[in-house]
């Protein structure tokens, strides 16, 4: 028999939303979350309860409603477990471990390796040092941007664009911003960099190799990394379709299972040299050009399409749990996902119809499609014990703007730019076996 606990997330969004289920499907108990501002994933839900204080998302409020839970649970007779269900969240957990760890349990990294692992700038020189692959990558600087010497570049283009602080990027707003940008020349590239310094940012600037293909040459993983710092669980997911609209793009919208041992590999040896705790999420590019899969960054805790991960059998919330009420995890072997296809169940962020108009037709797409007609798929958002009429049509509503954005946004040819050179490298790579 499980022993009690009481867990509480921080946030109110899909993550948030995932995670209240992934307790739900595993211990049936309805959990608590504290947000800034309610969204909609989490309204109208019978299993998480989101208790909002405004300015919640950063210091000094966060750090108020923090210290009057502690004096509310400091007699708590159950462990209580904090989980972040966004980088914000994540941070402020590490920023202010010690003191909460005196009434909770808080599964993050000390905060210097946050700080490290948060900056793209120290995740790739962290990547760098262990051997981790990243994209060829340039810093561009404000000092870069004054003194005109940043158009001079190490690789051609087209080229990514990203801001370095997330943070002061939600502050800059302009016409045309996104959350990443792709530049296919010197002009674009001033004109972009212009409009991001002229507007109130002041961070540096990621300026990144482009790796050729479309959204099926990703990956994302998500790990488990018990209080020991040892990697127990990694399971990969092949996003098959993103989100289009420009302040999203990058959000993985279809998920299909994957496998891949050098990955896994790769990925345990980092989280243990590294002293790692709690859940990782990567973002990784296969790169066709020298065959190898490239890190773009990492999350420091459960990506937001997560629930990928508990639809396919490896439930999010019961590695807490195992690890830090049931101690159970410490001689468990590592699990690394599932080889065996007749097992996937695909995750979906949208209508069936979209996925199927709107992704690249290739294997991968083939054996979603197969997976759907034989009814092996789900979502985050539509849960049959959390079925009452508002939220069902509140997700359905949710579900059904994808198509506007989609038609709005979506680029037919969206990563054809590479087509023949990609093709032109197939024949020779076949050619050279």
């Amino acid at each position: 028999m499980t022993k009690k606990f009481t867990p509480i997330l921080l946030g109110s969004d899909i993550n948030v939303y995932g995670m209240a289920r992934s307790f739900n499907e595993a211990y049936g108990i309805k959990v608590k979350a504290l947000a800034d501002v309610q969204l909609a994933a989490t309204r109208y839900s019978k299993i998480v309860d989101v208790e909002l204080h405004h300015g919640f998302s950063g210091d000094p409020t966060f750090m108020d409603v923090m210290r009057k839970k502690m004096e509310e649970y400091k007699s708590h007779k159950e462990p209580v477990i904090l989980i972040a269900c966004g980088d914000g969240y994540a941070e402020l957990l590490a920023k202010h471990k010690e003191e909460l760890s005196k009434v909770f349990i808080v599964p993050y990294i000390d905060y210097d390796l946050l700080e490290v692992l948060i900056s793209k700038e120290g995740f790739y020189k962290t990547a760098e040092k262990y051997g981790l692959p990243y994209p060829k990558t340039k810093i561009i600087t404000m000092a870069d941007y004054q003194a005109e010497n940043y158009l001079t570049i190490p690789f051609d283009y087209p080229v990514e664009l990203k801001p370095e602080d997330p943070v002061s990027w939600l502050k800059c707003q302009f016409e045309g911003r996104k959350k990443t940008f792709t530049i296919h020349d010197e002009a674009e590239l001033a004109d972009i960099v212009t409009k991001i310094y002229t507007h109130g940012y002041k961070a540096d600037l990621i300026l990144q190799d482009f790796i050729p293909g479309d959204d099926s040459n990703m990956r994302t993983l998500n790990a488990y990394v018990d209080k020991n710092h040892q990697v127990k669980m990694m399971c990969l997911g092949h996003p098959l379709l993103e989100d289009p609209t420009p302040q999203s793009i990058g959000n993985y919208m279809t998920i299909l299972p994957a496998y891949d041992e050098k990955l896994y590999e790769q990925v345990q040896a980092f989280l243990e040299k590294l002293n790692y705790t709690g859940m990782a999420n990567f973002d990784i590019k296969y790169d066709v050009r020298d065959d190898q899969y490239k890190f773009f960054e990492i999350n420091l805790r459960q990506g937001r399409s997560s629930f990928y991960v508990t639809l396919n059998g490896y439930n999010l919330a019961k590695w807490y749990i195992d690890d830090y009420v049931e101690d159970v995890l410490k001689d468990r072997e590592t699990v690394y996902g599932n080889k065996l296809k007749s097992k996937y169940k695909l995750w979906m962020g949208v209508p069936v119809k979209i996925f199927k108009e709107y992704a690249s037709t290739n294997d991968a797409k083939k054996t979603a499609e197969e997976l759907i007609h034989e009814g092996r798929y789900g979502t985050t958002v539509f849960y049959d014990k959390d079925r009452n009429f508002k939220r069902w049509l509140l997700m359905k509503y949710m579900f059904h703007n994808y198509y506007a954005r989609y038609k709005k946004y979506f680029q037919v040819n969206k990563g054809q730019y590479f087509d023949d050179k990609i093709e032109a490298l197939s024949r020779k790579a076949n050619s050279d076996k």
